[in-house]
């Protein structure tokens, strides 16, 4: 015979913070950037119009990380039966994608740049730059404050699309201030480089943790030989067999497992002693684990 557990769903980890932090940022940045499109309009500024267009990616980028978490709070349906909650993974990655896409072109831009150094209106650069950092410093705060940025890969990549632009904007406000003393036009590109690598370091560690989930990935804070000790360790256990331990998304880890036991009645209490030590020990919110008896195992290869 064969007992079988599972936890509930638990979903509610995806806290109000989040989507709190990602509002407040999305709202300054769009207000700033409609400032800069209609700025741009009066005063007929191609730079205050490209800024706003700049800024409109950042918008984008805050909004689909405001709808990841939206869809992730979604409940569990027939045909999903683990709800929407990797619809945050998804959108971290498109994030850190597009990181990665804009440093590319910035890298470029640059080296075109170092070969056929272009005048730069160094005023106009220094402002618009204070504007976007002003709003920039505003959705950093923000998520700081409300968000989970740590833990939650879907709120990480969108703070590192705030810092990107955070850092554009000092890097720009000095190589401006360079450029209207000494003319460096040189110092533009640069700059440019720098902020880009910078990016590009924070963007491909968020590619490579996103991709690591979705490809049902061990969380990189357990060790399932540990797992695998620990259940082994308790009385009544003989062996330990399909032991599977992922991330359904950042901060939320499940294991599955099965146990062979001992002909005896002591069968729920081991099932629950086993529970009970994963979720303290090793921090795994959701547990499933089947209790198999010698003479009914199923037919898979022991690890």
């Amino acid at each position: 015979m064969s007992l079988h557990h599972q936890d509930p769903h638990h979903y509610e980890h995806i806290t109000p913070n989040n989507k709190r932090g990602l509002s407040v940022a999305l709202s300054a940045t769009a207000v700033i950037m409609f400032l800069e499109f209609f700025g741009g309009l009066i005063t007929n500024s191609l730079a205050l119009l490209s800024d706003s267009g700049h800024m409109l990616s950042d918008v984008s980028s805050l909004a689909l990380s405001l709808v990841a978490i939206t869809f992730a709070a979604r409940p569990p349906s027939s045909n999903k039966t683990f709800g929407y909650q990797r619809f945050e993974i998804l959108a971290a990655l498109f994030n850190a994608l597009t990181l990665l896409a804009i440093a590319a072109f910035i890298i470029v831009e640059a080296y075109q740049r170092f070969q056929q150094p272009q005048a730069v209106d160094s005023v106009s650069m220094i402002v618009i730059a204070f504007i976007g950092m002003a709003a920039n410093v505003i959705s950093a705060v923000a998520l700081l404050k409300q968000g989970d940025v740590k833990d939650n890969i879907n709120i990480r990549s969108a703070y590192l699309h705030v810092i990107g632009d955070t850092l554009s904007s000092v890097g720009a406000i000095a190589a401006g201030i360079l450029i209207h003393l000494y003319s460096w036009y040189w110092v533009d590109p640069l700059v440019s480089v720098v902020v880009a690598v910078i990016i590009s370091k924070g963007a491909w560690k968020v590619t490579m943790q996103a991709l690591h989930i979705l490809m049902e990935g061990v969380p990189p804070d357990i060790d399932t030989s540990q797992v695998h000790t620990c259940l082994a360790s308790i009385t009544g256990v003989n062996n330990v067999h399909e032991l599977r331990v992922w991330s359904l998304t950042s901060g939320y880890n499940v294991l599955s497992c099965h146990l062979v036991t001992e002909h005896t009645d002591n069968r729920h209490s081991i099932l629950t002693q086993a529970t009970n030590e994963i979720r303290e020990k090793f921090k795994i919110q959701q547990v499933a684990i089947q209790i198999e008896t010698p003479d009914y195992q199923c037919m898979q290869k022991t690890i």
